[in-house]
């Protein structure tokens, strides 16, 4: 672990990667921490999320590892799924794409369950207990590679979605699939017609999934209808860039494109309510967006996202009746960051990419 600072070096170029602030506002960023798992070769970070009482961050990596760490001192303290050093490169798991906590309010006793998927070719879901390092289930989804999976916010469901196009819904106490949801009315909507990489429920309706994909389009999903319900056009999401904000009415993109990469969404009517201007007069560079996340305060009143050809993170904060403006960026990245979260207090938030370092950084 490294402290404020990073560690990280200058890239081949001869930048520094920075905090930096932006505007006049009264909130800044600064470090706390990076986490290193020292993996050799090095593996991509694909995926980071505080846990529901912002004890632990896990993070996951392109060799499958899956490393937790404590938020407070950002120690090392678990590490699943990992493969001994020296293993031969065919015989290591393939990538842990995404992970989530099973949130507390479950019905189940048991805390501290983290759930993964892998992009193995018959795609995995796996139930771990991270303080025993026991994987408690595994489900397999044949000929499908998993990139995405969200829980409903009582822990009672979670869906899942990959390469197959199809959001698959699974009940949380049996582990059985209980519905698969594809194509759409046929009239407005047709499902996706290409990879899935992010998947998001409604924090209120269980009945309501967000997903979005290579296919330049957000799918609204509706359980009782099994099928997609209405269509956001024109975003194309290769990652973890699809966000519903705390109650519900505001839906954000994060799509890998210079152009209009940075979107808020009006739920109700489909129609794009802003598009959030990534320069600013300190910064003049695009970014091209792997990840978006609204904060999780009940006003959503912040929004993180970062991405690559400009390799940045940066923060955001939404004032109503005014522009969504940039009031901090970790810039000069040496590679792209592929994920980001906040905890859940919004005071923290974690930044992942294909450099595999974490770096936490704290709102102030």
């Amino acid at each position: 672990m490294s402290k404020a600072g990073y560690g990280g070096g200058a890239q081949a170029d001869g930048k520094i990667e920075q905090v930096t602030d932006i505007g006049s506002g009264n909130k800044r960023i600064r470090t706390r921490y990076t986490c290193n798992p020292g993996y050799s070769p090095i593996s991509d970070c694909f995926c980071v999320r505080f846990s529901p009482d912002d004890q632990y961050l896990a993070t996951s990596f392109a060799n499958g590892a899956i490393n937790i760490y404590n938020v407070e001192t950002g120690r090392q303290e678990f590490v699943l799924n990992s493969t001994p050093p020296g293993t031969d490169l065919s015989a290591t798991p393939l990538p842990t794409t995404q992970l989530r906590w099973r949130p507390h309010n479950a019905q189940s006793k048991t805390k501290s369950v983290l759930i993964s998927v892998n992009a193995e070719f018959d795609g995995q879901i796996l139930h771990w207990h991270i303080k025993s390092g026991k994987c408690l289930h595994t489900i397999t989804e044949r000929g499908n590679q998993l990139f995405c999976l969200d829980y409903f916010s009582d822990g009672s469901q979670f869906a899942t979605a990959g390469r197959d196009r199809l959001v698959r819904v699974y009940d949380e106490a049996t582990k059985r699939l209980v519905q698969t949801l594809q194509g759409g009315d046929m009239k407005d909507t047709a499902g996706h017609s290409n990879r899935v990489f992010s998947l998001k429920y409604h924090p209120q309706d269980p009945n309501i999934i967000l997903s979005g994909g290579w296919d330049n389009t957000v799918q609204i999903w509706d359980t009782r209808r099994g099928h997609s319900v209405r269509s956001l056009w024109n975003c194309y999401l290769c990652g973890d860039s699809v966000d519903f904000s705390s109650d519900g009415s505001t839906i954000l993109t994060g799509s890998w494109r210079t152009e209009n990469a940075l979107q808020t969404w009006d739920f109700g009517s489909g129609q794009v309510q802003e598009t959030i201007e990534w320069q600013s007069a300190s910064s003049k560079s695009t970014c091209m967006l792997f990840a978006a996340q609204f904060s999780k305060d009940a006003a959503s009143s912040m929004i993180l996202a970062g991405g690559s050809q400009e390799n940045e993170a940066k923060f955001f904060v939404r004032q109503p009746g005014s522009k969504t403006a940039a009031f901090g960026a970790l810039i000069q990245m040496p590679k792209p960051v592929f994920t980001v979260d906040w905890s859940a207090s919004s005071k923290l938030a974690a930044v992942g990419g294909a450099d595999g370092q974490v770096r936490v950084l704290e709102v102030v």
